[in-house]
């Protein structure tokens, strides 16, 4: 079997690591943790619970990190950045918390997730009280750019959303199709983040290129995530290996494999998207490695990668221009 590491064909600066990117962060994000947990109070004991239950999960925090990087790329030296980055931050787990309902999905980050413990009625709840509370925290950033901007993103992510569950159990989804999901629900996300740190430092010149890089970074993350979804352990990526297909969600080492596929091959393939499950999962496994759908996925995934490296290139040079770079590789190089 073909095993295709995301790991291969990376560009330098992935030879790095992120643990400089972190480190650069640490003080900002400690304030937006601080603010996160701040922000999550309330006298409704559940929703602490939950809170606690997501906080404790880890998780990369990217998104709010890309807020941060952005804006001390851009210059910018006030306060409201660490706001951004929690906003962006529950936005992102709203959306989670709804996802995990809508696949039906028992492990998130390692553990059991938020529906499994707790049903799908308080993760819906939770998740809405994420939204609403992540809108209060607009009104004291007072800009209508980050408004729109904001609004703009939670829009389309919810699109995203409904598209992606039309697509759920159709053996017959095309690349563009997939595409806009992605698109809508993850990269608009990262798009929104990077564009938020020209937004405050009042650099508009810069808010295109900051929102391609965003844009291409969350396309090349996600195929990349799709990716690991067939070639990940279950203990690294955090949830079972195979569980887009399980779930009868065509990303797109599936779609590019069927290209690949032998008529009878393809009707075992469209028969598991259709109906779920797990039954014979190994053997489409094997099919999707030895196919090339992995590594064609990949090569995408890189493509886009370097686009988002591409388009910040005209930013002055700093070590915070230097870590968004290193996110853009490491975005393809992880193994979870």
């Amino acid at each position: 079997m073909e095993q295709v590491s995301l790991q291969a064909q990376t560009t330098p600066q992935s030879a790095h690591g992120i643990g400089h990117v972190f480190d650069l962060c640490a003080s900002d994000m400690a304030a937006v943790d601080r603010l996160i947990r701040d922000s999550l109070d309330s006298n409704v004991v559940l929703i602490r619970q939950i809170s606690e239950y997501i906080i404790g999960s880890g998780g990369k925090r990217l998104r709010p990190m890309l807020v941060l990087l952005a804006a001390r790329a851009c210059g910018y030296h006030g306060e409201h950045h660490v706001t951004l980055a929690a906003i962006i931050e529950f936005i992102h787990t709203a959306t989670l918390l709804h996802d995990d309902v809508v696949d039906e999905s028992e492990l998130r980050r390692g553990q059991e997730s938020v529906h499994a413990v707790w049903g799908n009625a308080a993760s819906v709840l939770v998740g809405d009280f994420l939204y609403s509370r992540s809108f209060q925290m607009m009104v004291a950033v007072d800009s209508m750019r980050v408004m729109e901007v904001l609004s703009d993103a939670t829009n389309m992510i919810a699109e995203g959303e409904v598209e992606q569950l039309l697509n759920m159990h159709d053996p017959e989804v095309t690349e563009q199709a997939y595409f806009s999901v992605i698109e809508k629900k993850t990269a608009k996300l990262f798009e929104a983040a990077c564009q938020l740190g020209a937004i405050i430092t009042g650099r508009p010149e810069l808010e295109e290129a900051l929102a391609t890089f965003g844009r291409e970074l969350g396309a090349a993350f996600q195929v990349a995530d799709d990716v690991l979804d067939y070639t990940a352990d279950a203990e690294t990526l955090g949830k079972n290996v195979g569980d887009d297909l399980a779930e009868g969600k065509p990303t797109l080492p599936l779609i590019l494999t069927r290209k690949y596929l032998g008529e009878e091959q393809r009707a075992h393939v469209d028969a598991i998207i259709r109906e779920g499950g797990r039954e014979r999962i190994g053997q489409i496994l094997q099919w999707i490695h030895d196919s090339g759908g992995v590594r064609d996925a990949m090569n995408v995934a890189r493509e886009r990668s370097a686009a988002a490296q591409r388009s910040i290139a005209g930013l002055p040079a700093s070590e915070w221009k230097e870590a968004l770079l290193q996110l853009a590789a490491y975005s393809v190089s992880r193994n979870h």
